[in-house]
């Protein structure tokens, strides 16, 4: 009976003081006024997956899909760490990188759609040190897209310059091979940030 009142009283104990240390400080304050600023920016964004300097990696592949001749079977997921150049060269002046994560989802072997992830850093000029954060479907489209074909993409965050950084960019292929899948894309952001 004595062993039985000590373990409630110990459990009562616990309970007790489990409240007192599981709560964190927390003090809201109103936000004074901010500006909004809108940022309009345009490079050239360059995937290269195949070759003797690749800039996009395959991670992980389903075994089912392996039997598809597609540059991203469905279910692949790729590594990146992709050159953002002033220019539509790969040699043009580069300006930053964009380093992330792609999920491809088309099934049809003929067109690409993906799941996109990635973080696009500046390196140089005026925003040297800030990034946006790109997390959105890339829309379903054929390997070798026209050049007036654009896709539009959502920008959910950023750093430094780009603090709070909302907004989309519009990609349009510059040049693309299907046979290889690399790619060069001109890239137009508008970005809304404090």
């Amino acid at each position: 009976m004595k062993n039985r009142m000590i373990f409630a009283w110990a459990m009562i104990f616990c309970l007790a003081v489990a409240p007192i240390y599981g709560q964190y400080y927390s003090k809201t304050i109103k936000a004074g006024p901010r500006v909004e600023k809108m940022t309009r920016l345009r490079f050239f964004y360059h995937d290269i997956p195949v070759g003797k300097d690749p800039t996009t990696f395959l991670i992980a592949q389903a075994n089912i899909t392996r039997k598809f001749f597609s540059p991203s079977p469905y279910g692949s997921l790729y590594s990146m760490d992709d050159p953002l150049t002033l220019g539509p060269n790969r040699t043009s002046k580069m300006v930053g990188n964009a380093q992330g994560l792609y999920l491809a989802l088309s099934r049809d072997p003929t067109k690409f759609s993906a799941v996109f992830y990635a973080d696009f850093a500046f390196t140089t000029g005026k925003f040297k040190g800030s990034s946006f954060s790109l997390f959105s479907r890339y829309p379903l489209t054929d390997f070798v897209p026209g050049p007036n074909i654009i896709r539009e993409m959502a920008i959910v965050g950023g750093t430094g310059a780009f603090r709070m950084a909302k907004g989309f960019a519009l990609f349009r292929a510059s040049s693309s091979s299907a046979k290889t899948g690399d790619a060069s894309l001109k890239v137009d952001v508008t970005l809304y940030h404090y």
